[in-house]
């Protein structure tokens, strides 16, 4: 066969090849949802998110149509990803900064050999209107989950508050028909500047959103918009029945129980500190372990008289990604030294040699003052 023949059946199958898969490229291409809207049902930051299907939808039966759907606030490094089958979702937003949501098609099956087919995105934002100024917003706003029982959030009125301010606390979770308000506040002057809240472990492992809002007469004041996560504020009571002992190898022994309440247990962190006295020198804390055992065998590192020992806990990582460590719990165990023992020997000994010493004394005393031929087992007092 001539050259020029071999060439021209190369470009016809190339030719061939390159129709063929733009022509599987054509009849698996898959459009973007359709009408992509935000709604705000008055759940302080929780928002509805739903798309309809992409128009061609039904001709793909052989393939599973899905969507990757991602979000985020206005300034957030990453988006938060979900997969789904499913055209509604609703998810928290910091509604004192935009929300933004995109949406694309995911096609993958026989309709497409196989190989996961991706729409174009749609995108799609929202902001609530912002009233007051940024400096109208509370200040120092902080949280703490107290033995998973009671939510405590205190804050700070804002630098332009003006006397007579009024500040309330609202808040929703999952499985709240609406957003309710604090009924507990701590007050100062009269002022609400914090909230207690009870009863909240069906908001476990949910995000729980809150929002502290200020009204006072002829004035605007910017509301402060949170999402918290229960189980990554939890600050637990300090662990209880801290006990330390020591072997006839010298080594010690401590020991204590969770701190209770309605701390889960199998959710705690120890860690464990010891300080022993260094005679002159001040003893300095060291860390001995982290661990989630309730018991631990420490080697003394020298000979000192007295070794303390301090426990707290926190909620470990297999429950949260953060928490507050507890409040320390101490004891202190004095070790005798070898002349202490020496001494404790010899001052039973020598009070025993002092009283038979006073005693004779005593009975010498008598013998002369007793008159000549009486019998001495007659001068009783003496």
């Amino acid at each position: 066969m001539a050259l020029w023949q071999l060439y021209a059946l190369s470009v016809a199958l190339v030719s061939s090849c390159v129709a063929s898969s733009s022509s599987s490229s054509y009849h698996t291409a898959v459009a973007p949802p359709q009408d992509l809207q935000i709604s705000d049902p008055g759940l302080l930051g929780s928002l509805d998110i739903e798309w309809k299907p992409p128009p061609n939808v039904q001709a793909f039966n052989e393939c599973t149509v899905k969507y990757k759907f991602e979000y985020r606030n206005t300034g957030d490094r990453d988006w938060k990803v979900i997969f789904t089958r499913k055209l509604k979702f609703r998810v928290g937003f910091d509604l004192s900064r935009t929300a933004e949501v995109k949406v694309q098609t995911l096609l993958e099956g026989r309709c497409t050999d196989d190989v996961e087919v991706q729409s174009d995105w749609i995108y799609a934002t929202f902001q609530v209107p912002l009233q007051g100024k940024l400096e109208s917003e509370v200040q120092n706003f902080h949280c703490i989950y107290h033995d998973w029982e009671y939510l405590k959030c205190t804050w700070q009125p804002s630098l332009l508050a003006p006397r007579g301010v009024h500040y309330g606390l609202y808040y929703w979770y999952e499985g709240l028909d609406h957003a309710a308000q604090c009924d507990d506040y701590i007050q100062d002057h009269g002022i609400n500047i914090g909230c207690m809240l009870q009863n909240l472990s069906q908001a476990e492992y949910k995000d729980l959103s809150i929002c502290v809002n200020g009204s006072v007469a002829a004035t605007l004041l910017r509301p402060l918009y949170v999402t918290l996560r229960l189980h990554n504020l939890a600050k637990p009571s300090p662990p209880k029945q801290l006990g330390v002992s020591m072997s006839a190898s010298e080594q010690l022994h401590v020991a204590w129980s969770p701190p209770g309440a309605e701390t889960p247990p199998q959710c705690l962190e120890y860690e464990v500190q010891l300080a022993e006295d260094q005679g002159e020198a001040k003893a300095t804390w060291a860390s001995v372990s982290t661990q989630m055992e309730t018991a631990l065998t420490i080697t003394r590192a020298n000979q000192s008289r007295i070794s303390c020992v301090r426990v707290r806990a926190r909620t470990n990582i297999f429950c949260a990604d953060q928490g507050f460590w507890s409040e320390w719990t101490q004891e202190c165990f004095s070790v005798s030294r070898k002349e202490d023992k020496q001494l404790f020997i010899l001052v039973p000994v020598i009070l025993s040699l002092s009283s038979s010493f006073i005693i004779c004394m005593l009975i010498g005393q008598c013998k002369k003052r007793s008159p000549a031929g009486k019998p001495l087992h007659a001068l009783v007092g003496c």
